[in-house]
Protein backbone atom coordinates (compact mmCIF):
# COMPACT_ATOMS: atom_id res chain seq x y z
CA UNK A 1 0.00 0.00 0.00
CA UNK A 2 1.99 3.48 -1.16
CA UNK A 3 2.43 6.07 1.70
CA UNK A 4 -0.23 8.42 2.74
CA UNK A 5 -3.21 5.88 2.67
CA UNK A 6 -4.15 4.92 6.00
CA UNK A 7 -7.17 5.70 8.13
CA UNK A 8 -9.93 6.67 5.64
CA UNK A 9 -12.75 7.81 7.80
CA UNK A 10 -16.43 7.37 6.62
CA UNK A 11 -18.10 10.35 8.31
CA UNK A 12 -20.98 11.86 6.61
CA UNK A 13 -20.64 15.18 5.38
CA UNK A 14 -23.05 16.78 7.27
CA UNK A 15 -23.01 19.19 10.16
CA UNK A 16 -22.42 17.95 13.40
CA UNK A 17 -24.27 14.86 12.06
CA UNK A 18 -23.53 11.77 14.00
CA UNK A 19 -21.08 9.28 12.97
CA UNK A 20 -20.76 5.47 14.87
CA UNK A 21 -18.05 4.05 15.50
CA UNK A 22 -16.52 1.51 12.53
CA UNK A 23 -16.24 -1.53 14.21
CA UNK A 24 -13.76 -4.59 13.61
CA UNK A 25 -9.51 -4.46 14.29
CA UNK A 26 -8.59 -1.73 11.15
CA UNK A 27 -8.43 0.54 14.43
CA UNK A 28 -5.53 1.10 16.84
CA UNK A 29 -5.39 -1.41 19.66
CA UNK A 30 -8.33 -0.81 22.15
CA UNK A 31 -7.32 1.90 24.93
CA UNK A 32 -5.60 1.29 28.66
CA UNK A 33 -7.24 2.55 31.44
CA UNK A 34 -5.86 5.89 32.85
CA UNK A 35 -6.14 6.26 36.65
CA UNK A 36 -7.81 9.69 37.51
CA UNK A 37 -6.60 11.88 40.39
CA UNK A 38 -9.06 10.02 42.84
CA UNK A 39 -7.42 6.80 42.24
CA UNK A 40 -10.60 5.67 40.69
CA UNK A 41 -9.94 3.60 36.84
CA UNK A 42 -11.93 5.22 34.03
CA UNK A 43 -12.51 2.41 31.10
CA UNK A 44 -14.35 4.43 28.76
CA UNK A 45 -13.30 5.13 25.62
CA UNK A 46 -15.42 7.97 24.39
CA UNK A 47 -16.84 11.24 26.27
CA UNK A 48 -17.70 14.80 24.74
CA UNK A 49 -14.11 15.53 25.63
CA UNK A 50 -12.15 12.15 25.38
CA UNK A 51 -12.20 9.81 22.08
CA UNK A 52 -10.02 7.08 21.18
CA UNK A 53 -11.80 5.05 18.87
CA UNK A 54 -10.86 5.29 15.41
CA UNK A 55 -14.13 7.21 13.95
CA UNK A 56 -15.32 10.94 15.68
CA UNK A 57 -19.02 10.82 17.57
CA UNK A 58 -19.76 13.60 15.21
CA UNK A 59 -18.63 15.50 12.35
CA UNK A 60 -18.64 18.88 11.46
CA UNK A 61 -16.91 19.79 7.87
CA UNK A 62 -17.74 22.87 6.88
CA UNK A 63 -17.85 25.19 9.90
CA UNK A 64 -15.28 27.83 8.71
CA UNK A 65 -17.74 28.44 5.48
CA UNK A 66 -20.28 30.66 7.00
CA UNK A 67 -17.53 32.83 8.77
CA UNK A 68 -16.77 36.66 7.19
CA UNK A 69 -13.64 36.42 4.46
CA UNK A 70 -12.27 39.75 6.50
CA UNK A 71 -11.64 37.81 9.57
CA UNK A 72 -7.66 36.89 10.08
CA UNK A 73 -6.95 33.41 11.67
CA UNK A 74 -5.81 34.99 14.43
CA UNK A 75 -9.10 36.16 15.37
CA UNK A 76 -10.54 32.40 15.64
CA UNK A 77 -11.23 29.61 17.89
CA UNK A 78 -9.44 26.52 16.03
CA UNK A 79 -9.64 22.94 17.16
CA UNK A 80 -6.42 21.33 16.66
CA UNK A 81 -4.24 17.93 16.74
CA UNK A 82 -0.60 17.49 18.26
CA UNK A 83 1.55 15.44 16.57
CA UNK A 84 -1.21 14.65 14.03
CA UNK A 85 -0.18 11.66 12.20
CA UNK A 86 0.97 9.42 15.98
CA UNK A 87 -1.41 6.38 15.34
CA UNK A 88 1.31 3.97 15.53
CA UNK A 89 3.78 3.58 18.51
CA UNK A 90 2.08 1.81 21.53
CA UNK A 91 0.77 3.66 24.97
CA UNK A 92 3.46 6.02 25.16
CA UNK A 93 3.74 6.96 21.69
CA UNK A 94 0.29 6.91 20.35
CA UNK A 95 -1.48 10.81 20.62
CA UNK A 96 -4.52 10.21 17.85
CA UNK A 97 -7.19 7.70 17.54
CA UNK A 98 -8.56 9.15 14.12
CA UNK A 99 -6.93 9.35 11.13
CA UNK A 100 -6.23 12.45 8.99
CA UNK A 101 -9.18 12.39 7.38
CA UNK A 102 -11.90 11.68 10.49
CA UNK A 103 -9.60 14.34 11.99
CA UNK A 104 -10.28 17.00 8.99
CA UNK A 105 -14.30 15.94 8.99
CA UNK A 106 -15.04 16.16 12.86
CA UNK A 107 -13.74 19.90 12.23
CA UNK A 108 -9.85 19.74 13.02
CA UNK A 109 -8.30 22.88 11.76
CA UNK A 110 -4.61 22.72 12.69
CA UNK A 111 -2.31 19.95 11.81
CA UNK A 112 0.68 19.14 13.63
CA UNK A 113 2.96 17.41 11.16
CA UNK A 114 6.43 16.04 12.09
CA UNK A 115 8.88 14.69 9.33
CA UNK A 116 12.89 12.85 8.99
CA UNK A 117 14.36 13.64 5.60
CA UNK A 118 14.72 9.58 4.97
CA UNK A 119 16.17 8.08 1.56
CA UNK A 120 15.65 11.72 -0.14
CA UNK A 121 11.82 11.75 1.04
CA UNK A 122 10.11 13.17 3.97
CA UNK A 123 8.52 11.33 6.31
CA UNK A 124 6.29 11.53 8.81
CA UNK A 125 7.42 9.93 12.39
CA UNK A 126 6.75 10.43 16.48
CA UNK A 127 10.44 10.13 17.78
CA UNK A 128 11.66 7.25 16.31
CA UNK A 129 8.43 5.33 15.36
CA UNK A 130 7.67 5.89 11.28
CA UNK A 131 3.80 6.43 10.96
CA UNK A 132 3.28 4.93 7.98
CA UNK A 133 2.96 8.13 6.12
CA UNK A 134 4.71 10.43 3.95
CA UNK A 135 4.63 14.83 3.95
CA UNK A 136 3.47 14.55 0.04
CA UNK A 137 0.43 11.98 1.16
CA UNK A 138 -0.15 14.39 4.06
CA UNK A 139 -0.50 17.04 1.59
CA UNK A 140 -2.29 15.73 -1.17
CA UNK A 141 -5.04 14.08 1.12
CA UNK A 142 -5.24 17.57 2.78
CA UNK A 143 -5.91 19.43 -0.46
CA UNK A 144 -8.34 16.15 -1.23
CA UNK A 145 -11.12 17.42 1.70
CA UNK A 146 -9.83 21.30 1.14
CA UNK A 147 -11.53 20.58 -2.62
CA UNK A 148 -14.57 18.76 -1.23
CA UNK A 149 -15.54 21.75 1.14
CA UNK A 150 -13.39 24.70 -0.43
CA UNK A 151 -14.95 27.10 2.11
CA UNK A 152 -12.28 25.65 4.92
CA UNK A 153 -8.87 26.48 5.58
CA UNK A 154 -6.17 23.96 7.08
CA UNK A 155 -3.43 25.53 9.41
CA UNK A 156 -0.44 22.94 9.12
CA UNK A 157 2.68 23.26 11.31
CA UNK A 158 5.58 21.16 9.71
CA UNK A 159 8.34 20.27 11.70
CA UNK A 160 11.52 18.57 11.36
CA UNK A 161 11.69 16.07 13.86
CA UNK A 162 14.16 15.25 16.79
CA UNK A 163 17.48 16.67 14.69
CA UNK A 164 20.15 17.35 16.87
CA UNK A 165 21.47 19.33 13.97
CA UNK A 166 19.27 20.03 11.07
CA UNK A 167 19.71 17.89 8.03
CA UNK A 168 21.27 20.07 5.18
CA UNK A 169 18.51 18.82 2.98
CA UNK A 170 15.39 19.47 5.26
CA UNK A 171 14.76 22.99 3.97
CA UNK A 172 15.26 22.18 0.45
CA UNK A 173 12.95 18.93 0.32
CA UNK A 174 9.98 20.73 2.26
CA UNK A 175 10.59 23.81 -0.48
CA UNK A 176 10.09 20.93 -2.90
CA UNK A 177 7.20 19.26 -1.88
CA UNK A 178 5.44 21.97 -0.91
CA UNK A 179 6.01 23.50 -4.58
CA UNK A 180 5.05 19.70 -6.24
CA UNK A 181 2.22 19.42 -4.25
CA UNK A 182 1.10 22.64 -2.97
CA UNK A 183 -0.92 22.95 -6.48
CA UNK A 184 -0.93 26.75 -5.79
CA UNK A 185 -2.89 26.27 -3.06
CA UNK A 186 -0.21 26.90 0.08
CA UNK A 187 0.17 29.59 1.67
CA UNK A 188 3.57 30.50 1.89
CA UNK A 189 3.94 33.48 3.67
CA UNK A 190 5.34 35.50 6.83
CA UNK A 191 1.72 37.54 7.52
CA UNK A 192 -1.09 36.29 9.09
CA UNK A 193 -3.22 35.78 6.08
CA UNK A 194 -7.48 36.58 6.69
CA UNK A 195 -10.05 33.60 5.98
CA UNK A 196 -10.91 34.67 2.97
CA UNK A 197 -7.33 34.80 1.56
CA UNK A 198 -7.23 31.38 2.43
CA UNK A 199 -9.96 29.56 1.92
CA UNK A 200 -8.88 25.99 -0.27
CA UNK A 201 -5.57 26.18 0.87
CA UNK A 202 -2.89 25.18 3.20
CA UNK A 203 -1.46 28.19 5.81
CA UNK A 204 1.97 26.79 6.39
CA UNK A 205 3.55 27.40 10.09
CA UNK A 206 6.96 26.43 10.06
CA UNK A 207 10.67 27.39 11.93
CA UNK A 208 13.19 27.16 9.53
CA UNK A 209 16.42 29.16 10.39
CA UNK A 210 17.00 31.41 6.85
CA UNK A 211 14.10 29.89 4.67
CA UNK A 212 11.18 31.72 4.42
CA UNK A 213 8.48 29.16 3.97
CA UNK A 214 5.55 30.12 6.20
CA UNK A 215 4.41 32.10 9.31
CA UNK A 216 7.19 32.02 11.64
CA UNK A 217 5.84 29.58 13.92
CA UNK A 218 8.65 30.65 17.23
CA UNK A 219 7.18 33.98 16.84
CA UNK A 220 3.24 33.20 17.77
CA UNK A 221 2.36 33.32 21.46
CA UNK A 222 2.93 29.41 22.38
CA UNK A 223 1.98 27.76 25.20
CA UNK A 224 4.01 23.89 25.17
CA UNK A 225 4.61 22.09 28.43
CA UNK A 226 5.10 18.99 27.25
CA UNK A 227 6.91 17.44 29.84
CA UNK A 228 4.31 16.42 32.19
CA UNK A 229 5.76 15.59 35.79
CA UNK A 230 1.94 17.19 37.39
CA UNK A 231 -1.35 16.87 35.55
CA UNK A 232 -2.74 19.72 37.95
CA UNK A 233 0.29 21.71 36.75
CA UNK A 234 -0.16 21.18 33.09
CA UNK A 235 -3.89 22.00 33.54
CA UNK A 236 -3.32 25.25 35.96
CA UNK A 237 -0.88 26.15 32.55
CA UNK A 238 -3.40 25.67 30.23
CA UNK A 239 -6.12 27.20 31.44
CA UNK A 240 -3.86 30.20 32.05
CA UNK A 241 -2.82 30.58 28.55
CA UNK A 242 -6.74 30.34 27.18
CA UNK A 243 -7.87 32.98 29.47
CA UNK A 244 -4.78 35.14 28.11
CA UNK A 245 -5.63 34.35 24.28
CA UNK A 246 -9.61 34.91 25.54
CA UNK A 247 -8.57 38.64 26.47
CA UNK A 248 -5.39 39.36 24.45
CA UNK A 249 -4.26 41.34 21.59
CA UNK A 250 -6.66 39.76 18.44
CA UNK A 251 -3.87 41.08 16.01
CA UNK A 252 -2.22 37.91 17.81
CA UNK A 253 -2.32 33.99 17.08
CA UNK A 254 -2.37 32.12 20.22
CA UNK A 255 -1.45 28.08 20.34
CA UNK A 256 -2.52 26.25 23.71
CA UNK A 257 -1.69 22.86 23.59
CA UNK A 258 -3.52 20.65 26.01
CA UNK A 259 -1.24 17.66 24.91
CA UNK A 260 1.75 16.03 26.85
CA UNK A 261 3.75 13.15 27.89
CA UNK A 262 6.12 12.21 30.70
CA UNK A 263 8.31 9.33 32.55
CA UNK A 264 5.14 8.54 35.03
CA UNK A 265 2.07 9.07 32.21
CA UNK A 266 1.74 9.39 28.75
CA UNK A 267 -0.14 11.05 26.18
CA UNK A 268 -3.55 9.65 26.86
CA UNK A 269 -3.69 9.86 30.18
CA UNK A 270 -3.01 13.82 30.32
CA UNK A 271 -5.28 14.05 27.64
CA UNK A 272 -7.77 12.15 30.15
CA UNK A 273 -7.03 14.74 32.80
CA UNK A 274 -6.98 18.11 30.77
CA UNK A 275 -9.98 17.53 28.27
CA UNK A 276 -12.99 17.03 30.46
CA UNK A 277 -11.61 20.32 32.54
CA UNK A 278 -11.37 21.97 29.19
CA UNK A 279 -14.46 21.22 28.41
CA UNK A 280 -15.59 22.90 31.44
CA UNK A 281 -13.61 25.68 31.30
CA UNK A 282 -14.79 26.47 28.04
CA UNK A 283 -18.57 25.59 28.31
CA UNK A 284 -18.66 27.92 31.46
CA UNK A 285 -18.72 30.76 28.39
CA UNK A 286 -21.16 28.92 25.99
CA UNK A 287 -23.49 30.76 23.88
CA UNK A 288 -21.02 34.24 23.96
CA UNK A 289 -18.51 35.10 21.52
CA UNK A 290 -14.77 34.16 22.90
CA UNK A 291 -11.65 33.82 20.73
CA UNK A 292 -9.32 30.97 22.19
CA UNK A 293 -6.80 30.80 19.96
CA UNK A 294 -5.94 27.60 18.45
CA UNK A 295 -6.47 24.53 21.24
CA UNK A 296 -4.43 21.67 20.38
CA UNK A 297 -5.25 18.55 22.10
CA UNK A 298 -4.73 14.44 21.91
CA UNK A 299 -7.55 12.55 21.89
CA UNK A 300 -10.24 15.25 21.71
CA UNK A 301 -13.82 14.25 22.00
CA UNK A 302 -16.97 15.93 19.42
CA UNK A 303 -18.38 17.97 22.46
CA UNK A 304 -15.26 19.62 23.18
CA UNK A 305 -14.58 20.51 19.56
CA UNK A 306 -18.13 21.59 19.08
CA UNK A 307 -17.47 24.02 21.84
CA UNK A 308 -14.01 25.30 20.49
CA UNK A 309 -15.87 25.97 16.80
CA UNK A 310 -19.05 27.49 18.00
CA UNK A 311 -17.43 30.17 20.24
CA UNK A 312 -16.86 31.81 16.87
CA UNK A 313 -20.51 32.52 17.05
CA UNK A 314 -23.44 31.31 15.43
CA UNK A 315 -22.10 31.37 11.83
CA UNK A 316 -19.71 28.57 12.60
CA UNK A 317 -22.36 26.49 13.11
CA UNK A 318 -24.35 27.56 10.19
CA UNK A 319 -27.60 28.89 12.65
CA UNK A 320 -27.26 32.51 12.56
CA UNK A 321 -26.18 35.98 11.97
CA UNK A 322 -24.29 37.06 14.73
CA UNK A 323 -20.53 37.97 14.16
CA UNK A 324 -17.78 35.66 15.46
CA UNK A 325 -16.33 36.08 18.90
CA UNK A 326 -13.45 38.41 18.79
CA UNK A 327 -14.09 42.00 17.30
CA UNK A 328 -14.32 42.03 13.57
CA UNK A 329 -12.78 43.65 10.72
CA UNK A 330 -14.52 45.31 8.21
CA UNK A 331 -14.92 44.11 5.07
CA UNK A 332 -13.57 46.24 2.23
CA UNK A 333 -12.14 44.26 -0.65
CA UNK A 334 -13.39 41.13 -1.79
CA UNK A 335 -10.22 39.60 -0.98
CA UNK A 336 -10.45 40.85 2.70
CA UNK A 337 -9.13 43.38 4.79
CA UNK A 338 -5.35 44.07 6.24
CA UNK A 339 -4.43 45.14 9.21
CA UNK A 340 -5.35 48.37 10.51
CA UNK A 341 -3.13 50.96 9.29
CA UNK A 342 -1.68 49.08 6.86
CA UNK A 343 -2.75 49.53 2.98
CA UNK A 344 -1.61 47.07 0.11
CA UNK A 345 1.69 46.26 -0.02
CA UNK A 346 3.73 47.94 -2.55
CA UNK A 347 7.33 48.94 -2.55
CA UNK A 348 6.40 52.56 -1.51
CA UNK A 349 4.63 51.18 1.40
CA UNK A 350 6.98 48.43 2.41
CA UNK A 351 10.59 49.65 1.83
CA UNK A 352 12.46 47.21 3.51
CA UNK A 353 14.52 45.01 0.46
CA UNK A 354 15.57 41.30 0.27
CA UNK A 355 19.06 41.49 -0.90
CA UNK A 356 18.02 40.55 -4.54
CA UNK A 357 15.94 44.08 -5.02
CA UNK A 358 12.60 42.31 -3.68
CA UNK A 359 10.07 43.66 -1.47
CA UNK A 360 10.46 41.68 1.83
CA UNK A 361 6.60 42.34 3.41
CA UNK A 362 6.88 43.13 6.67
CA UNK A 363 5.46 40.44 9.61
CA UNK A 364 2.65 41.46 11.63
CA UNK A 365 2.42 41.54 15.34
CA UNK A 366 3.62 38.56 16.79
CA UNK A 367 3.79 37.65 19.88
CA UNK A 368 6.36 36.17 22.21
CA UNK A 369 6.66 32.81 23.42
CA UNK A 370 4.50 31.63 26.52
CA UNK A 371 7.29 29.24 27.70
CA UNK A 372 10.16 28.21 26.30
CA UNK A 373 12.70 30.65 24.03
CA UNK A 374 11.29 33.42 22.26
CA UNK A 375 11.20 33.53 18.85
CA UNK A 376 13.88 35.18 16.55
CA UNK A 377 12.82 38.10 13.99
CA UNK A 378 13.11 37.10 10.25
CA UNK A 379 13.64 40.20 8.54
CA UNK A 380 16.87 39.23 7.80
CA UNK A 381 16.44 36.16 6.22
CA UNK A 382 17.47 36.37 2.64
CA UNK A 383 14.08 35.84 0.19
CA UNK A 384 12.71 32.98 -1.77
CA UNK A 385 14.21 32.70 -4.75
CA UNK A 386 12.31 33.86 -7.84
CA UNK A 387 10.24 30.95 -9.49
CA UNK A 388 10.01 29.97 -6.30
CA UNK A 389 6.32 29.03 -4.60
CA UNK A 390 3.72 30.65 -6.15
CA UNK A 391 0.97 31.72 -3.68
CA UNK A 392 -2.19 32.69 -4.90
CA UNK A 393 -5.63 34.20 -3.46
CA UNK A 394 -8.56 34.50 -4.01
Amino acid sequence: MPLGEWDRDACSHRSWSASPPRQGSGGPARCQGARSPGGMETWSRRSAAFDCVPQPAACCPDWMAGLPDALPLSHLSIPGTHDSLSLFGGRRLRCQSWGLEAQLAAGIRFLDVRCKLSRGELRIYHLCTFQRASLRGVLRRTLRFLRAHPGEAVLMRIKEELPIFSRPGFAAQLHRCLLEEGQGCVWCREEVPTLGQVRGKIVVLEALAREVLGIPYEQLNISDAWNVLSLERKWARVRRHLEKAAGGDPSTMYLTFCSGNGLFTCPEEVARFVNPRCCQHLRRRAGQPVRWGVVIMDFPGAGLLRLIVESNGPRANGRGTAAPGTPTVRARHRRGTRERGRGPHSPARCPRRCPSGRTLHPAPRLGPRASGRGGQKRDSRPCRAAGSLRVTTV
